[in-house]
């Protein structure tokens, strides 16, 4: 029988993302969009900064009355006003006036520069009717001018970020109350194998924890999506098929693990057949994959069962997807170069992803495999040990110390 042709991680991915589509976007307080995706550019409601002020403690002056002013020739002003931050006041200043001024208190519209407090004699926020100036401030000295940073009708955000305490702040400050964001994507996990039990149950002869649920809700969780579900279900194909009812109806993704290679007992091919594509794509680990859409709308994947390629399979598949319908502007991971402190082996033909423990001892990023067995989807335990997933080229057949690869950082 000969073996299928595999297609490409592009050649995947691209299926994946030409399918799945941004969710329908919502309105949230800026109290509740951390996390969220922007679903529209918002715009200042009013400058940044609000007004002209002061950037320093010290002294609001018109320039021309100190411009000759130095340690040996001082200039003398008359205090006439006290300027705290806050203050509505706009006090006029005379030749030879100052007005005392806090940092980030309005300017005067008389003046024209701060003087520093530690540029005087006798300054400081005190109630002295007059200031000595020792130096003479260069025009707008410490003036913070008003739209310096943004003008209102500027764009403040752009749609497609991901709304960090950062982007709130600069929002907050711009006026913004409220943002338009991408609805998150609410996704059904669903383990499936009859040897699956729940962690910490006794196991018999044959059985193993159920790790792959444990697995997707985090990365769900932590790609900005919401789990909706998460369910084990036997290699029963009444039961798979009653999950996928459930999960349907609650969901915008489905995500199952297991079931999906060529063993008499993976049902999830059986279940699906006509509704998914089944593929072998030029990848270790995560070689047998599957995705189409549910018979009600809803996209779903179907993974292999072993932990590592649940894993790698998530970071270059699913996550994605995820971020696509987030209406994030870029959905894949970022990569980085790092030397090879310890080769291992690669399969031939296929893309390698080996997850890998970076050490930064040297200054320089190094990698070696994160999993004592080298590149076994069902080494679990190294996941934990993992920083990232090192990408070797499906023509290299040995990675070698002192070779520099991309490491998918995560």
């Amino acid at each position: 029988m000969t073996a299928p042709a595999m297609i490409t991680v592009e050649e995947h991915l691209a299926h994946v993302l030409d399918t799945v589509a941004p969710l329908p976007s919502q309105t949230l307080p800026l109290a509740e969009a951390l996390g969220a995706t922007l679903g529209e550019d918002a715009a200042g409601r009013h400058d940044i900064p609000v007004f002209d002020n002061s950037g320093m403690d010290g002294y609001a002056v018109r320039g021309v009355d100190v411009a000759t002013a130095s340690t040996s020739s001082p200039m003398t002003l008359r205090v006439v006003a006290d300027i705290p931050a806050g203050s509505p006041e706009d006090p006029p200043l005379a030749p030879g006036e100052a007005a005392r001024i806090m940092t980030g208190a309005p300017l005067p519209t008389d003046a024209d520069a701060i003087v520093p407090v530690e540029q005087t004699v006798g300054g400081g926020w005190s109630d002295s009717p007059e200031v000595v100036v020792l130096d003479a401030p260069l025009p707008g000295a410490h003036v913070r001018r008003a739209a310096a940073d943004l003008a209102e009708g500027d764009t403040v955000l752009s749609a497609g970020e991901r709304l960090t305490p950062r982007h709130l702040a600069a929002a907050a400050a711009a006026g913004i109350t409220e943002l338009v964001v991408r609805r998150a994507p609410r996704v059904a996990i669903i383990s499936t194998g009859t040897e699956l039990v729940a962690p910490g149950r006794p196991l018999a002869r044959g059985q193993i924890p159920e790790s792959n649920s444990v697995l997707l809700a985090g990365l769900v969780a932590e790609t900005d999506a919401r789990v909706a579900s998460v369910e084990t279900v036997p290699d029963d194909a009444d039961a798979l098929r009653a999950a996928l009812g459930r999960a349907e109806h609650i969901a915008d993704l489905v995500v199952l693990s297991g079931g999906v290679s060529v063993g008499a007992y993976d049902v999830v091919k059986e279940v699906l057949a006509g509704t998914v594509d089944t593929v072998s794509v030029a990848m270790q680990p995560g070689k047998p994959q599957a995705f189409g859409v549910l018979a009600g709308g809803t996209p779903v994947f179907g993974l292999p069962g072993n932990p590592v390629s649940v894993a790698v399979s998530f970071e270059v598949f699913v996550r994605p997807a995820l971020l696509r319908m987030l209406g994030r502007d870029r959905v894949i991971r970022p990569e980085q170069d790092a030397i090879v402190a310890m080769g291992w082996r690669t399969p031939p033909g296929r893309r390698q992803y080996m997850p890998v423990a970076i050490d930064h001892t040297d200054g320089a990023l190094s990698i070696s495999p994160a999993t004592r067995g080298g590149s076994g989807s069902h080494l679990a335990g190294g996941l934990a040990r993992a920083h990232g997933y090192a990408v070797v080229a499906a023509d290299v057949d040995e990675v070698r110390p002192g070779d520099v690869l991309p490491v998918m950082l995560v």
